[in-house]
């Protein structure tokens, strides 16, 4: 693996360098956010392993860079920051994991191996399609049986996150962590009232079965081929 490190701290770099290093792995590093920012830009790696606070460019910044330029090099984020909700903006930002420090260099290894096995195997997803939906994720451009739907950013995430789990029921619980970022409150009605404008869309074209209300458990979205 040819690997790129984005850390400031001596003592952690020195550590992860030596590691890789001794695997017989190529990688550099970076100390500061610029730097890396430079380096990641100027060359081609398999992998970014990313220090979440950095000086002169904040990680989740340099990673917004990255992906604002379609650079899809897996990015694994390597932070002191272990809160569920630092864990998942790093990931909402472009992360491809997400490790916390300290850590054991063997299950950085590890991961770093399968983010690099995966980008070999799986290209960069940007057309989702379930039966008569279509979806193109650069442009947001949303299509059934053809013809244009015009939706609102949150109704596009969400039905986004049901055309990514066809035929799987999702809880009301999960849709809300996904979509709105923050915990699921029960007594909000937010996600039935953005599920009952995606019907209403939908059965304006004849599909208003497609998202199927299961009793006590959530939403289906239903594939029809």
């Amino acid at each position: 693996m040819k690997i790129l490190l984005v850390e400031d701290d001596n003592t952690t770099s020195e550590y992860i360098v030596k590691g890789f290093s001794e695997q017989g792995h190529n990688i550099e590093a970076a100390a500061d956010g610029h730097q890396g920012l430079l380096l990641a830009t100027s060359n081609q790696y398999d992998l970014i392993i990313l220090d979440r606070m950095l000086p002169g460019l904040d990680g989740l910044a340099l990673l917004a860079a990255l992906r604002a330029n379609a650079n899809q090099t897996p990015v694994l984020i390597l932070s002191a920051l272990s809160h569920v909700d630092e864990r998942v903006k790093g990931l909402r930002s472009g992360g491809d994991d997400y490790m916390t420090k300290p850590f054991a260099f063997s299950e950085l290894l590890v991961r770093a191996e399968i983010l690099v096995s995966r980008g070999l195997s799986a290209p960069v997803q940007t057309h989702l399609q379930s039966g008569p939906l279509e979806m193109e994720l650069l442009t947001r451009n949303v299509t059934l049986d053809g013809q244009e739907l015009m939706l609102q950013p949150k109704e596009f995430q969400l039905l986004k996150y049901l055309m990514e789990h066809p035929n799987q029921v999702i809880s009301r619980t999960l849709l809300f962590e996904a979509v709105w970022d923050y915990h699921f409150d029960p007594r909000t009605n937010v996600i039935d009232v953005h599920i009952a404008k995606l019907r209403r869309k939908f059965e304006e074209l004849g599909h208003g079965e497609l998202i199927e209300t299961v009793r006590g458990a959530g939403y289906r979205l239903r594939q029809r081929h």
